[in-house]
């Protein structure tokens, strides 16, 4: 069923606005590498907008998420942070480079291609390391430069930018 507001996956349709959890969820498991990866990289709709809906199954309810901006708990805040992030974007990619799973723990070291409606696409490259517990994601932390990687990407505030960086901390 069509649920306004939610965007639409080629997967699944997921409302999380009404519910705390549905725990028929609990279904969806990540079964090994090349299925997350494949989950991660394959985030658009059928209208080819960015929509992170069918990745929701595969979080638990009690997710905790960080990165260099924000640190979220729970699949509703976590719902929402990707809902942002994608109504703001006119084009997303998720670039793997390298990845590992060993035994609960995902690393990925990553590209992510973003094109916002008013600014020209840039590229900020990070890695994720995520924890799963019976197969879905219990905790993801997320590291990048976020600054660093924004203004390489704004042609006369790159070089300065860098220049201090090195002055100040290399």
């Amino acid at each position: 069923m069509a649920v306004p507001g939610n965007c639409y996956a080629k997967y699944v349709l997921v409302d999380i606005n009404n519910v705390d959890y549905d725990y028929s969820m609990d279904n969806y498991k990540i079964k090994d590498l090349d299925h997350f990866l494949s989950l991660w990289q394959d985030i658009y709709t059928q209208e080819g907008r960015p929509c992170w809906d069918h990745m929701l199954l595969y979080y638990d309810k009690d997710i905790f998420f960080k990165d260099s901006v924000q640190e979220i708990r729970g699949i509703q805040s976590f719902t929402e942070m990707t809902r942002r992030l994608a109504k703001r974007s006119r084009g997303l990619k998720f670039i793997i480079h390298n990845s590992m799973l060993q035994e609960n723990l995902i690393f990925a070291e990553w590209e992510m291609v973003i094109s916002y409606k008013k600014y020209p696409q840039s590229s900020i490259y990070g890695a994720s390391r995520i924890l799963l517990k019976e197969g879905k994601v219990i905790e993801q932390r997320d590291y990048y430069d976020l600054w660093g990687d924004i203004f390489d990407n704004i042609g006369f505030l790159a070089k300065g930018y860098r220049r201090f960086m090195k002055k100040r901390f290399g």
